[in-house]
């Protein structure tokens, strides 16, 4: 049990949730199965000591469109104000609706699907080169699979056996247009990565305990880079958003939100009572 993480974890649905109401746009079901993911590294695994430091481990939201639970987790490690997540997508803001370099702790620019593992890939292979001791994490969407170019980094990757790059696999089987096995059949993923010479981990993208052991042991491979499938469900947290690809990319009402939030204050109050 990890109940400081699931506590934050809670607070980064909660953020997730106002902030993209407020914005009136943005997509609040993906950032909730990323969720567990991201607290688990943010606040138990990722080396930074700053942000400027050249030995800092570096995370990449290939899947961009995530990007509320990433500015939330990065409002808590207090990169920027709180206050400063009711600017989503607001003009000027330096939160926009996919990541950018303008935001403190974004290590890059995320748009267009499918490419994020190769920016990985580029920041895994320097680090070889310039013998610097830091991990890359970059997490994908299954649906952004489809992309052939996520395929060419994937054997890039195995190639120059990068074993300081770890990709997570947020795989929560839905994407913008529904279930991704009607939309291109994905088959066994793991399988998939292990044929382009990945070390490969099946995990409980919501299970603090599988997630912290799979970083650990994808630390001990050697000479390979190591793919973290993590089962998630859309929405997690919130009954009538999870496995509802509607809340893909629209947000809840004022009333939906209000209904969202007491449930996730009631599962809070339990970690509270079983500590």
């Amino acid at each position: 049990m990890f109940p400081e993480l699931e506590e934050i974890s809670y607070k980064v649905r909660e953020l997730v949730l106002k902030m993209t109401t407020h914005a009136g746009s943005g997509h609040p079901g993906g950032s909730l199965s990323a969720t567990d993911l991201l607290v688990a590294l943010y606040f138990k695994k990722m080396n930074i000591p700053h942000l400027s430091s050249p030995e800092r481990d570096r995370f990449i939201l290939s899947k961009g469109h995530a990007c509320p639970a990433l500015y939330a987790v990065l409002a808590l490690k207090e990169f920027f104000p709180e206050k400063e997540l009711f600017t989503l997508r607001k003009l000027n803001s330096r939160l926009q609706g996919h990541p950018e370099l303008i935001t403190p702790g974004v290590e890059a620019p995320t748009g267009a699907e499918g490419h994020g593992l190769s920016i990985g890939n580029g920041i895994a292979l320097a680090g070889k080169l310039d013998k610097l001791n830091y991990r890359v994490y970059v997490l994908l969407g299954d649906g952004e699979l489809d992309e052939g170019q996520i395929w060419e980094a994937a054997l890039t990757a195995s190639h120059y056996k990068l074993d300081n790059l770890v990709a997570i696999v947020d795989r929560n089987s839905f994407q913008l247009d529904g279930a991704t096995k009607d939309i291109k059949y994905l088959g066994d993923v793991g399988e998939k990565f292990k044929a382009f010479g990945w070390d490969v981990i099946e995990i409980d993208g919501h299970n603090f305990e599988q997630i912290l052991d799979a970083l650990d042991e994808a630390e001990e491979a050697k000479e390979m880079p190591t793919a973290i499938i993590a089962h998630t469900i859309k929405g997690k947290g919130v009954s009538f958003m999870e496995n509802n690809d509607e809340f893909h990319g629209k947000v809840l009402t004022e009333e939906q939100l209000k209904k969202a939030l007491e449930e996730l204050e009631k599962q809070r109050r339990k970690i509270k009572e079983a500590k």
